[in-house]
Parts: structure tokens; C-alpha cells; sequence
């Protein structure tokens, strides 16, 4: 199974098996976590240059689910990106629900 169709039925999978998968992630937390994310989703127009230039996903306003989701993927490896790897490598499971839980509570313009 390719990487991205792996990505999307992990994302899948943690949406469905429940609204309350991330009820522990606590918003006020994951707030003060959000230095190492904002170096690429806090740019203006969400664009980066490393390793090429492309869009950066907007954060805010996703569901928790889904970025716990996409974190666990890119410290597993099903995800590619070096930087995304590095990062989500460092996190704990905590760390991903609160950040999710933060990103899920605030504005599509974070």
C-alpha cells in the first residue's frame, strides 16, 4: 500500500472509531507546545521551501483526530516528509493531543 493511501486510511480509521478518541488532549497545553509548528504552518500563505516548495496544511480548525492521526503516521514512517518525521519522532502520545486538541479549537486561519 502506497504511503499517502496509507495515510488516509489511518486518518479515516481515527475519525471513525470515535469522536472521543482525543478527549485527553487538553487545548491550554497543546497551546504552549506550538513553537516547533509554527516555523511552517504559521508562515503567511502556508508555503515552505525544504525539501521543495509546497503548501503547508492549515492546522486550525482540523480534527483532532485527524492530526493525531497524521502525527503517529509520520513518526511511524508511513508519512515522508524529513522535517514532518523529525518532528512527530519527538513527540509523545500526550504532546499529539494536546497539539490536536489546540489546532481542533482554534480558526481555519491558524
Amino acid at each position: 500500500m502506497n504511503t499517502r493511501l496509507m495515510a488516509v486510511v489511518l486518518a479515516a480509521a481515527a475519525f471513525t472509531i470515535g469522536g472521543t478518541a482525543q478527549a485527553d488532549g487538553n487545548a491550554d497545553t497543546g497551546k504552549k507546545k506550538t513553537q516547533m509548528c509554527a516555523g511552517c504552518h504559521g508562515i503567511e500563505g502556508f508555503r515552505t521551501a525544504y525539501p521543495e516548495v509546497y503548501k503547508v496544511p492549515k492546522l486550525g480548525g482540523q480534527s483532532a483526530n485527524y492530526i493525531v492521526a497524521a502525527l503517529k503516521a509520520y513518526k511511524a514512517g508511513d508519512r515522508s516528509h524529513p522535517s514532518m518525521r523529525a518532528i512527530a519522532g519527538s513527540l509523545s502520545d500526550q504532546d499529539m493531543a494536546d497539539l490536536a486538541a489546540y489546532y481542533a479549537s482554534v480558526g481555519k486561519a491558524q
